[in-house]
């Protein structure tokens, strides 16, 4: 029977991606957001801080957003909400762990106290005018997580979250497998799905066997042992207080983001760490070395996190000497491994012992986001009619694909989408023949939006060419030169060893400008044709292409 709505899936962020997830539902005139995320950018976006997803379509519908569903902590799902809460104030729905990490987001952007933060579990049931939400707990690096069940007139949608299946988790939150398989039977319509490890066959590893590598490693260090990991990673914290309490070692934390999380996990019970286990910073020096743990952010080779300024010597009171232990506890996301590389070099020449790679070469590390095996048996449990693999970059999106055909879902049932893209769904009909405004943010100091790809083409060729400023004291009334031209480069060439170079330059704007005598009241056009004829003389004598910015000031 044909219904007066239809279904619709928008990819807001997290396609062809790793980071900035965010994905909408949409049936008649009720939105459900699910996440909001960040990620880092890479050495081409020259001064950028963050990328947030575009929200252009979510404030052009703002009447219709219901509420924003968060499934786990992590900074790629939760990274962009202080922005996002700041054009669009609406609930927040998020379990326990996750708002508080939440909270420290929007304590620093003054936001806590205008925002609607309303805490969620397994259990909860939530209703809109057309749309019904229950959830599900899945296993991940991160306690609380959650897959979310949103059964709409059209049919059931589930959207698992980041997943994998661990039988034996260290923090003891089993996922929720009866579940899963119940919600199967009751037909799912689409299914939505991570798609990080596609790529990897078999089945992820248990977190149990990192605990285990963490102990041997502290019983055989001689001296202090600094290990470092993704701060949001709880289970692995636990996993270093644990080793320390086997091996009577003291614990500090370095770094404003490891003490912050800590501090939360430990106020809602997601840590168990003895009180006079920790020590502050300044009393490193108090014990023996062979006493002493440092837990520490920087494991993906951030520039100025606590590892990268102790592996240069940058970190006050703290030092790393030969001998010190330093474990790596996390494997390098695409795109770090030049940093973190950097990095290990820095320690090696201070002497240190690395534990460092990926996960499976040192055991100190696996994966929470499901293999291969993990992917098919939540496909196979939810039975799907289509099926949207998302939060991967293109090829492990179609790796996704196959193992979902693989298992039952029928070919052509299966869209591969990108950000902006939207699936609609009808009388259960499937169709991709759309797209909204999507795409990326910026996030530049205090300024979010301001910085565009005019600004960041700027910045690029400053970067690799520098630039030319040309002075031109210009006279109002007959436009002439009232004194030679003043040239400053920066970035571009070294002036005493250029002077030739820059007399050249100094002769052909001041014929420029005399060729310009009669059209004195158009400057643009003037420094136009400066630009280009500039331009064309360095390039022929230095193969560099500066910015060339000509200043007149009327005298």
């Amino acid at each position: 029977m044909s219904t007066k709505y239809q279904l619709s899936f928008f990819a807001l962020g997290g396609l062809n991606e790793i980071g900035k997830n965010m994905y909408a539902i949409q049936y008649g005139d009720d939105i459900v957001v699910i996440d909001c995320g960040n990620k880092f950018p890479d050495e081409s976006l020259l001064g950028i801080d963050l990328i947030i997803p575009d929200v252009t379509y979510l404030v052009e519908n703002k009447e219709k957003i219901r509420a924003l569903i968060v499934t786990h902590g992590h900074e790629d799902h939760i990274g962009g909400i202080p922005y996002f809460l700041k054009k669009l104030n609406v609930p927040v729905y998020a379990t326990r762990f996750t708002l508080g990490l939440i909270e420290l987001k929007l304590k620093e952007h003054k936001l806590l106290r205008e925002a609607k933060l309303i805490e969620i579990d397994s259990d909860s049931k939530i209703s809109f005018d057309k749309l019904r939400l229950n959830f599900f707990k899945v296993n991940h690096s991160i306690p609380d997580c959650l897959g979310t069940v949103i059964h709409t007139p059209e049919g059931t949608v589930v959207h698992t979250g980041d997943f994998k299946f661990d039988l034996t988790p260290v923090n003891k939150q089993y996922a929720e497998i009866h579940k899963m398989a119940k919600i199967g039977s009751e037909e799912v319509l689409l299914l939505i799905s991570e798609s990080t490890n596609a790529e990897r066959p078999g089945f992820s590893p248990t977190e149990q066997k990192v605990g285990e590598h963490v102990i041997e490693a502290f019983m055989k260090a001689k001296r202090k042992v600094i290990i470092s990991t993704f701060a949001s990673n709880i289970n692995r914290v636990q996993q270093v207080v644990d080793a320390c309490q086997l091996t009577n070692r003291k614990l500090a934390l370095l770094g404003r983001s490891m003490v912050n999380v800590v501090n939360v996990a430990i106020e809602r019970g997601y840590l168990d760490v003895p009180e006079e286990m920790f020590i502050e910073q300044d009393q490193i020096h108090e014990y023996p070395p062979e006493q002493v743990v440092i837990l520490c952010t920087g494991s993906q080779g951030e520039p100025n996190a606590a590892l990268a300024r102790l592996s240069t010597g940058n970190f006050r009171g703290v030092e790393i000497i030969a001998g010190d232990t330093v474990i790596f506890a996390a494997g390098p996301i695409p795109g770090n491994e030049k940093n973190v590389t950097q990095i290990v070099d820095n320690l090696y020449s201070l002497g240190a012992n690395v534990i460092y790679g990926s996960g499976g070469s040192t055991g100190m590390h696996v994966s929470g986001h499901g293999y291969q095996e993990d992917l098919k048996l939540m496909l196979t449990f939810m039975q799907p009619k289509y099926f949207i693999p998302i939060h991967g970059e293109h090829r492990m999106l179609h790796h996704h694909r196959m193992l979902a055909e693989s298992v039952g879902v029928e070919q052509g049932n299966t869209f591969i989408l990108k950000n902006g893209d939207v699936v609609d769904i009808k009388d259960e009909t499937a169709r991709q023949t759309r797209t909204v405004h999507a795409g990326n943010t910026y996030v530049d100091g205090i300024g979010v939006g301001d910085v565009g790809e005019i600004i960041l083409r700027d910045r690029k060729q400053l970067s690799e060419d520098g630039m030319l400023v040309i002075i031109l004291p210009i006279g109002k009334r007959d436009g002439k030169l009232v004194s030679a031209p003043d040239t400053v480069t920066r970035g571009f060439v070294y002036a005493r060893e250029n002077e030739e170079l820059l007399k050249e330059v100094n002769r052909l704007v001041t014929t420029a400008v005399a060729d310009h005598e009669g059209h004195k009241s158009d400057w643009r056009s003037l420094k136009q044709q400066l630009k280009k004829s500039v331009g064309q003389y360095l390039y022929a004598k230095t193969q560099r292409r500066p910015m060339i910015l000509p200043i007149i000031i009327e005298v």
